[in-house]
């Protein structure tokens, strides 16, 4: 049972603040004995969530202050059950952050009830404890109206159209989350983003008639959200002419006890005029007084598959090593602008669950974080574990190095041929990175991270590894050179290219051609879906790699930073060997980039 024990205690997710072993165990039959009591002092401020948790042979002991915090020993609780069987230990814990959350955008696209229940049920499982649900867009309207039904109807809708939530199915979701100790933030959008309003009324909302309008639509919501705290009011992207607008429906809102969120950019507040900001974009920023949510760099529909979820698991809320007031958390959001059909692409291609898993451990734990390769192994142990028959597009990476080349300035010329494609490319290196691809220019500039510190248009540069396998056998190979945005007008590539900077990839010598894109439009527009563009959204490529040492090169050229087919340029890559069906990493392999 000792083995048993420091397994299942070593792999919690996310970590307890203090736990202590014991070599007991207790019977899953054995109901647990809980006590409300008025504090637990180790920890401090962050009261709400915190818990005790005792597991011994004579029972199963839980204090907390709030019946939330109960939830959260009970969610920690389930990760200990083996086989019927509770893993004895002592365990103190808190939340180093309140928010810890994520946001669909169901007014670009439509997500079914039953598919936002189990994702919020997993994750829930984890300590995620907030749903943002963006009701409405310029798309179409999503919540039920009685008073006004008019904006539903399909006519009104630009996307899926009579696909709506009814308010049972609202308020249903509601009670799911409370049972799981989840708040659901609601969203109506407004000024901005609300076409489907003014196909709807044919006014917009700040006019005298639009603004009377979203009242009824706002005190209608009011009541399907009664038990929601918080309301998100949007104000983004939009020219505010009326300036009483925004003040007049805080108020309206207020009156009805709810707390208010409004985006960071939007409308201006002073401390006291809005409960809560929620930043996006880099651009966000957050006022002394007011509470504010971190979603900057946060858009999962802009992830890569590897590079950003180190990036995430790096990043603390706003710079902040716990909740001090201002900075309440995190929430990942998804931004389809892109059309995409299968709602379980939109989890797969936007790496729903490895990156919510990540913000669970790095929210709630707050501080620095740990080593990355140490919550790998605790994340893949989830995956097997809880995520099976899941959209889960993540394999181990930790292990993975790859050598990159100087690069090469290739005056425009992108197929111009340097010596590392000849020669031995470790002659030419300039340095390597750990994982399983790399930025080497970030689309976000100096807001990310990236290889090079001064990336130059018109480069060439070669990535390189050698990979030894224990014996000749077929393997699946993830690679990509792009990554599309779920939110871009992109062009897939041009048949038998990889991408349009030139990319090429060889194994051995032996170039691995691109698969058969899906997509061969050449019209720019977001009802346009996805195809087979992204490496996780296609079967990995079957290879054939030696018994032994492999040889790895890819060859990154890139032109201008900005071109017509493409609008965000990524100038990257990312190459890791799979198993045949693409569930997990190729075991038994060894990545060297500095075999000579």
């Amino acid at each position: 049972m000792t083995n048993l024990i420091i397994s299942l205690l070593a792999v919690l997710l996310p970590v307890p603040k203090q736990i202590a072993y014991n070599e007991q165990s207790c019977p899953e039959s054995m109901k647990p004995t809980i006590q409300l009591v008025e504090r637990i002092p180790e920890a401090g401020r962050h009261q709400d969530e915190a818990y005790r948790l005792e597991v011994c042979s004579d029972g199963i002991k839980v204090e907390a202050v709030t019946p939330i915090g109960v939830i959260r020993a009970q969610q920690t609780l389930e990760q200990l059950l083996d086989d019927g069987v509770y893993e004895g230990c002592s365990i103190t814990d808190w939340a180093a952050f309140p928010v810890r959350g994520f946001m669909h955008d169901v007014g670009r696209g439509y997500i079914s009830v039953d598919e936002l229940k189990r994702e919020i049920d997993i994750l829930a499982k984890f300590k995620i404890n907030v749903f943002h649900w963006h009701l409405t867009e310029n798309q179409a309207w999503r919540l039920e109206s009685k008073v006004h039904p008019q904006v539903n109807a399909p006519e009104t809708m630009a996307r899926f159209p009579g696909k709506f939530y009814t308010q049972e199915e609202a308020k249903d979701l509601v009670k799911f989350c409370a049972e799981r100790g989840v708040t659901l933030i609601p969203e109506i959008d407004m000024p901005g983003h609300s076409q489907a309003f003014v196909r709807a009324f044919g006014v917009d909302m700040q006019s005298k008639k639009g603004t009377k309008i979203l009242k009824d639509l706002l005190k209608e919501a009011c009541e399907v959200f009664k038990d929601c705290p918080y309301f998100h009011i949007g104000t983004d992207e939009v020219e505010i002419y009326n300036k009483k607008f925004v003040p007049k429906m805080v108020a309206f809102l207020r009156a009805r006890g709810k707390k208010v969120i409004s985006y960071n950019p939007g409308w201006h507040y002073e401390p006291g005029e809005i409960d809560m900001t929620f930043l996006w974009s880099y651009r966000g920023t957050a006022q002394d007084g007011i509470p504010a949510i971190d979603s900057k760099l946060h858009y999962l529909n802009h992830y890569d598959t590897f590079v950003d979820p180190v990036l995430l698991y790096n990043m603390k809320p706003y710079g902040k090593d716990e909740y001090n007031g201002d900075i309440v958390g995190s929430i990942l959001a998804f931004w389809n602008d892109r059309r995409i059909d299968d709602e379980l692409q939109i989890v797969a291609q936007n790496g729903l669950y490895h990156n919510m898993l990540i913000l669970a451990e790095r929210a709630w734990r707050g501080g620095e974080p740990g080593e990355f390769s140490e919550f790998e192994d605790r994340m893949l142990f989830w995956k097997e574990r809880s995520f099976k028959g899941y959209p889960f597009a993540y394999v181990k990476q930790s292990n993975v190095r790859w050598g990159i080349t100087e690069a090469f300035p290739n005056e425009g010329n992108l197929s111009a041929v340097f010596p590392p494609e000849t020669g031995n490319p470790a002659d030419y290196k300039y340095g390597e990175v750990s994982g399983a691809g790399a930025y080497l220019r970030h689309v976000w500039g100096t807001s990310s991270p990236c290889f090079f510190k001064d990336p130059q248009s018109n480069s060439t540069a070669y990535a390189y590894t050698e990979v030894y396998s224990p014996c000749e056998q077929e393997v699946g190979l993830w690679f990509e050179s792009q990554n599309y945005s779920r939110s871009e007008m992109d062009l897939p590539p041009r048949q038998g290219t990889w991408d349009y900077k030139g990319s090429r990839i060889w194994i051995n010598g032996e170039e691995i051609m691109p698969p058969v894109w899906t997509g061969t439009h050449t019209e720019k527009s977001n009802e346009i879906p996805l195809g087979n563009e992204n490496m996780v959204s296609r079967p990995p490529m079957p290879v054939t790699l030696h018994s032994g040492w492999n040889k790895v090169l890819i060859k990154l050229p890139v032109g201008e930073f900005k071109v017509p087919e493409t609008r965000l340029v990524k100038w990257m890559f990312s190459c890791v060997f799979v198993t045949p069906d693409g569930s997990s990493a190729m075991p038994g392999l060894i990545y060297d980039c500095n075999r000579r």
